[in-house]
């Protein structure tokens, strides 16, 4: 079988470092001009830049095998990896309306290049950008998107948290009577902390509400006490039910919320923040209650804006703020006097990097755009008795190196649904107004 040669665009890397021992015992080709557009991010104090760093440094450390412009053997069982520039391309294999003084075109310039010199080999161009690949498609290149960060083949796929099961009418009877109820691995398939819906085989409108453990453990009924609210915020349906569930269970450590906007994701965390850090200082279980989100403007970045970093940091934060003094009914003056104690602190996800937080609870807005290396870096820095909350939108993504199959979010979805350690739930109905549930169904 002939050997492959991949062409990986300047987004790949940039994505993920190790790229280049994702394909096997097939060839690397690196245009030059993807060397040049990842020093122009190596100084980035982001995932980006530190994956520009890495790459550098991986690509130095292979030199000392051999040489670059001749090719060098990526690792043992890998293939070979070198670097081309467009100075002897044959004009012949471009067409005459192609600018080669644009970046991307420069590196398919290279692709086809290659193409032509060797044509018995399959050249394929692999790059995160969707225009990038319609190019190549256009001019009868192979290409492909980098998937190796997928941990889900599309967003059908992704872990709910609850699902549906057909029983026994009788057996419900029982679960409302307080009996135990245990279910039976090889009849249904449940991941741990798993919301149900036990639904009667011979009355489908008669239900039950069930948490599932293990299958070691009877199925929990929901709690009922929580529809009376949490810091006056009340769940309106059976999904934040489920999540204040989860946010109010000590035993759960990792939380996940996915929902679009306006499903009431972020207001229920930091609700069940509050009710869990200032409602009764003296019985709190936590000492305090942090909120952070990633900086990822949907403009130009944070430097480019005038003044300080703290007001640099007000339209990222703005949300949470909102949320807050909600919750806090605009009492602004106590909401101060807790930020001023330390026991709510709200700042860029940039600073919370680092860090060794122990006994709090930590709710990271917006986590979709993170990548998964920044979400374990997050995540190892929790210290004992902490315990931290991701939300977000995975159909909302600003971050250019992360879709929604590869986010951080839906990364730690897959990645803790099966550890009784963590819990998920989906949010599907918006319940911010009849406006905001109709705009984020039909825009």
């Amino acid at each position: 079988m002939t050997k492959k040669i991949y062409v990986l665009d300047t987004s790949v890397y940039l994505t993920d470092a190790d790229a280049l021992t994702s394909y096997g015992i097939n060839d690397i080709l690196i245009p030059f001009k993807v060397l040049e557009e990842i020093d122009n991010h190596k100084k980035r104090q982001d995932s980006v830049g530190s994956n520009a760093r890495k790459i550098i440094r991986k690509l130095d450390s292979l030199r000392e095998k051999g040489s670059l412009y001749k090719g060098i053997r990526i690792s043992k069982g890998k293939g070979l990896v070198s670097v081309k520039n467009c100075e002897n391309i044959n004009s012949s294999v471009l067409p005459s309306d192609f600018d080669i003084k644009i970046p991307d075109n420069e590196i398919i310039s290279v692709a086809l290049n290659e193409k032509k010199i060797n044509p018995k080999r399959k050249i394929i161009v692999v790059s995160r950008d969707i225009n990038m690949r319609v190019k190549c498609d256009a001019l009868g290149m192979q290409t492909e998107d980098y998937i190796i960060g997928q941990v889900v083949k599309d967003t059908t796929h992704l872990y709910a948290g609850f699902s549906t099961h057909l029983i026994d009418d009788q057996i419900i009877d029982q679960f409302y009577a307080g009996e135990d109820i245990f279910l039976e691995e090889e009849n249904l398939k449940l991941e741990p902390n798993e919301f149900l819906m036990l639904v009667s085989n011979s009355n489908e409108k008669k239900t039950a509400l069930a948490k599932f453990v293990s299958y070691i453990k009877p199925l929990k009924r929901i709690n009922g006490e929580y529809k009376k609210g949490i810091w006056g915020v009340k769940p309106r349906n059976k999904e934040q039910a489920f999540a204040l569930e989860l946010l109010l269970d000590p035993d759960i450590k990792i939380v996940t919320l996915v929902g679009k906007a306006g499903s009431g994701k972020t207001l229920l965390a930091i609700a069940a923040g509050l009710a869990q850090v200032v409602e009764d200082t003296k019985e709190s279980r936590y000492r305090k209650l942090v909120v952070s989100r990633p900086i990822q403007p949907l403009g130009k970045d944070i430097g480019y804006l005038p003044g300080s970093m703290e007001e640099k940091m007000t339209p990222w934060l703005a949300p949470i703020q909102d949320n807050l003094q909600y919750l806090m009914g605009n009492d602004k003056e106590t909401l101060v006097m807790y930020a001023a104690q330390g026991i709510i602190e709200i700042e860029a996800l940039t600073y919370i990097r680092g860090r060794s937080i122990a006994n709090a609870f930590i709710i990271i807005d917006e986590a979709q755009n993170l990548t998964a290396h920044e979400l374990k870096t997050i995540i190892t820095r929790v210290g004992e008795e902490t315990k931290i909350v991701l939300t977000g939108d995975i159909e909302q993504i600003d971050n250019v190196y992360v879709d929604e199959t590869s986010n951080g979010l839906a990364y730690a979805v897959e990645k803790f649904k099966t550890h009784e350690l963590s819990g998920h739930v989906t949010l599907t109905k918006g319940e911010r107004s009849k406006v905001a549930t109709l705009a984020a169904k039909i825009l």
